[in-house]
């Protein structure tokens, strides 16, 4: 519960409200169309330059050396990054931190991020219509979603999201590095995604773009304490 009701409402009032819009929504509109016109810069400019050329080889590296042993971990960490899990996984950790901090703009900074990067997701799918590698495919997929990795950016943006969060509540230098190791999440689902034969190397490559910009946009507009809108805290 909210200590004042009445302060939570003063934070929809219309300054605030058009703060929001210009700290967060603006930026990800921008984000999205930038995410749109790598991606038409990739498949329709620049497919035929290097490195872009050598990227088929990767994926068949990847198909040549493919074991039982390596198919689970990567089935493992390829579902790690599924919807559900980055759902359930966001609620969990943005209920902890709620409870543990008793305020609300840690946990609406970890779910505006993973949110923000669906979004731009979404919508950059819809625009970029990218074949998947031309390897044999572990999972079941839309074969023209290729562009980018929503595996990728969601795991990104969750894990290297909760690891700010965590960094900036711990004091010791090594507790802080300890955080920071939840980043290897998202590298191991990217290249999951690779082995597989999902994406394309520069597929999981825009997902970190866009996930880590996902995470600076919200991270400026919720974290920093300055800005009044996003004061809001949890009765102990």
């Amino acid at each position: 519960m909210l200590e004042n009701r009445a302060e939570f409402g003063r934070y929809l009032d219309a300054p605030h409200l058009a703060a929001v819009g210009k700290r967060i929504l603006l930026p990800v509109v921008v984000l999205l169309l930038g995410m749109i016109g790598l991606g038409l810069l990739i498949t329709r400019v620049l497919h035929d330059v290097w490195p872009f050329t050598v990227e088929d080889g990767v994926n068949r590296y990847f198909a040549a050396h493919r074991t039982d042993p390596l198919n689970k971990v990567t089935w493992f960490f390829s579902f790690v990054g599924s919807t559900p899990v980055i759902i359930g996984v966001t609620a969990i950790a943005a209920i902890v931190l709620l409870r543990t901090l008793h305020s609300w703009r840690e946990p609406l900074f970890l779910c505006a991020a993973v949110s923000a990067q669906a979004i731009v997701f979404f919508f950059t799918t819809l625009a970029i219509d990218r074949q998947r590698p031309d390897v044999h495919r572990l999972d079941n997929s839309p074969p023209t979603s290729s562009f980018p990795s929503g595996h990728t950016s969601a795991a990104f943006a969750l894990y290297a999201g909760l690891a700010l969060v965590l960094a900036t509540l711990v004091r010791r230098t090594w507790v802080k590095w300890m955080c920071w190791l939840l980043v290897l999440v998202p590298v191991a689902v990217a290249v999951s995604r690779l082995y597989r034969g999902m994406h394309h190397p520069s597929d999981v490559t825009a997902s970190f773009i866009n996930g880590s910009i996902c995470i600076t946009i919200m991270a400026f507009a919720m974290l920093d304490r300055r800005v009044q809108w996003s004061r809001l805290s949890v009765s102990h």
